[in-house]
């Protein structure tokens, strides 16, 4: 069942200075992440502790005063961190609530091969299940990616379309989705 969009973070968005901080890293980036952060892979034995490091970075950067919407106009956060807690309360609160910041979720699964000079988003046959996790969690929107490497005309309307077909599954279930091929 869709929810109504949320008047108030919708006027930030449509209205509001700042940027979208991206605190969506998944498996693959994350120790990377964590090392430039000075968090080595000694810290972690397996992808759980590994999580954990990541959510105490996370948990970190959005307590700081500097996180706010003075600056800040939305967060995208990975699956993992939506479903965590910052002092007791659930990210996506936390950051509307104390920070003025509009949360987001990172939907995709990653990126298929190259063909046609372009990375589609892999399959996402759960993605009604998230959404609606989504909703009930007070997430304002969501982020999904893919990639245009060539000017390959047919590759470049096959991304597209991919985009808007699954943004119109995330608009239907009330999330306000941004539509991101990357260049």
């Amino acid at each position: 069942m869709a929810q109504e969009i949320n008047q108030e973070q919708f006027d930030r968005i449509a209205n509001g200075g700042g940027f979208i901080a991206a605190l969506d890293q998944s498996g693959g980036s994350t120790p990377k992440a964590l090392g430039l952060y000075g968090v080595t892979e000694d810290a972690y034995s397996n992808d759980e502790e590994m999580f954990g490091e990541i959510q105490k970075m996370r948990a970190r950067i959005i307590c700081s005063p500097d996180f706010s919407s003075g600056k800040i106009l939305g967060a995208i956060l990975f699956e993992k961190t939506m479903d965590n807690a910052i002092d007791g309360t659930p990210v996506p609160t936390y950051l509307w609530e104390k920070c003025g910041v509009v949360p987001f979720l990172k939907v995709d699964k990653g990126l298929a091969d190259e063909a046609d000079g372009v990375q589609m988003m892999k399959p996402m046959p759960d993605l009604d299940a998230l959404l609606s996790r989504a909703v009930e969690k007070g997430i304002f929107g969501t982020k999904m990616r893919s990639v245009v490497k060539e000017a390959n005309p047919q590759g470049i309307k096959t991304v597209v379309a991919q985009q808007f077909e699954v943004g119109k599954q995330i608009a239907a279930a009330g999330l306000v989705p941004i539509i991101e091929p990357e260049v």
